[in-house]
């Protein structure tokens, strides 16, 4: 745990109350602070109780008297589309608003750290798409070369629930635009910013608010080595402008799986399937990503770009970095490997929840029997369109599949219903060269409780199905 520091003897509200909320309760707690806990849920509030933490309904006129500042969940709006009662109830009483991210970076460096033989560093990755999978990534090239290292955030351990520093380590987080856009301290070492694509724009105000949100872990963060993906306007945009004030570039490493960047400055690329890394001009090392099984794709192999360039700023060599890559596992539920048998491979990518994410599996793959559906998120398939043609057929389930099969209209579907018959009946009629993808493109509510247990049944199911055939 990371002790908050700053709110010594002071009293300080925390808004709702999962695992972020009730990390930075006792964080703040263990830093000598007086904790009051709110959750507009009864279950959650229970949960703080259970942990000795004090409650206080903050939505009664009053409640902040004497209280410094207020530490809000991610998933709670003071902004857009509109604040919460709370949030400006704290606002007028004069309190600081702030999140456990901001927390952190006010509290991970400690006076210790002047005995390190090695200062620890901190990178931050954003992004709209891959940022999961680039920090399990990174961290898992830093654990496989020997090197001290934690990975939280979004992912994996709340910020505040992670380890004092070591000497020489390396914290990797993923850091959504929820966390950086509230949050008052942000000093990464190393920033990451993969892509942008249409989401969560009510939160943001709009796609320009969704995008300041972000940026601000480079504008305000100030980090020493910025990694960008610059196959969007805005990613040209921000390396454009971290770059102005260096007239070498090199605090910046661009990076893209679109286009050659070979000129002058440091960047890394994959083209046709091969990862290159140029600086002022000149090819430095190459790594081709074709084999690598659990990595793909071009939305994968944008990942590995960010996590190589990442590595190489950290001082790791090529070929260390190449031995991470390739045994890195995946991650569960995201176009992950499950099994290969007779030619054909089976893919868990059960986390696409709508079509965006759909589209980048159905990209890394050829001949696809595409198992899809589950409740329908606004738009259905129609999007997918240019990419029917690497269906060689598809299996339908869920709310979603009358709708998918009369716009999928000729291309090869059959309305399975189940996802236990949509396996069945992909593996018996699949083929060597084809790929069996679960790649919902949907929502799982109609038939499971979580993107999980949709993803654990078909890996069930097809290890079930390879032990029938054997």
């Amino acid at each position: 745990m990371i002790p908050v520091r700053g709110y010594d003897g002071r009293r300080v509200a925390v808004l709702g109350l999962g695992r972020s909320g009730l990390s930075a309760a006792a964080a703040l707690r263990a830093g000598g602070a007086h904790p009051v806990c709110w959750d507009d849920a009864e279950a959650p509030r229970q949960a703080a109780a259970d942990a000795g933490h004090d409650l206080a309904d903050l939505t009664r006129p009053g409640t902040f008297e004497g209280i410094a500042a207020l530490i809000l969940s991610p998933g709670i709006p003071h902004l857009y589309p509109a604040p919460h009662p709370v949030v400006v109830a704290a606002q007028e009483a004069g309190a600081v608003i702030d999140n456990d991210i901001g927390l952190f970076f006010r509290s991970f460096a400690t006076p210790d750290w002047q005995n390190f033989g090695k200062t620890p560093r901190i990178v931050c990755v954003t992004g709209s798409n891959g940022k999961s999978t680039t920090t399990a990534l990174i961290h898992h090239i830093l654990t496989g070369a020997g090197q001290p290292t934690q990975m939280g955030g979004n992912i994996g351990r709340g910020v505040l629930d992670l380890d004092p520093a070591q000497d020489g380590e390396t914290v990797v987080l993923e850091l959504s635009s929820y966390q950086t856009e509230l949050a008052r301290a942000l000093a990464p070492d190393i920033a990451v910013f993969l892509n942008l694509s249409d989401d969560h724009l009510d939160r943001h105000g709009g796609r320009g608010g969704y995008f300041a949100a972000k940026r601000r872990l480079f504008a305000e963060g100030g980090p020493e080595r910025a990694v960008i993906g610059i196959d969007e306007a805005e990613g040209r945009f921000l390396a454009a402008q971290l770059r102005e004030e260096h007239e070498s570039g090199d605090p910046v490493i661009r990076i893209s799986v679109t286009r050659r960047l070979r000129q002058a400055g440091w960047s890394v690329f994959a083209r046709k399937g091969h990862l290159a890394e140029y600086r002022r001009g000149r090819q430095i090392a190459s790594i081709d990503l074709r084999e690598l099984a659990n990595l793909p794709g071009a939305h994968n192999h944008q990942n590995a770009c960010a996590a190589f360039a990442v590595a190489r700023a950290l001082g790791l060599g090529p070929r260390a970095i190449e031995a991470g890559l390739r045994s890195f596992p995946g991650l569960a539920h995201r176009c992950r490997l499950v099994a290969e048998r007779d030619g054909v491979r089976y893919v868990n990518d059960s986390k696409a929840t709508n079509s965006d994410a759909a589209e980048k599996a159905l990209m890394a793959f050829e001949r696809i029997r595409w198992i899809a559906g589950g409740r329908p998120k606004e738009g259905g398939i129609e999007p997918l369109r240019p990419l029917f043609g690497r269906i060689a057929k598809a299996y339908l389930i869920g709310e979603a599949a009358e709708g998918f099969a009369a716009t999928l209209g000729e291309t090869p579907h059959e309305v399975s219903g189940t996802l236990e018959a949509a396996v069945t009946a992909a593996m018996a009629e699949a083929q060597p060269g084809e790929t069996v993808l679960l790649s919902p493109a949907c929502a799982s509510f109609d038939q499971f409780s979580s993107f999980e247990e949709r993803g654990e049944a078909f890996e069930r199911q097809v290890r079930e199905g390879l032990t029938r055939q054997r």
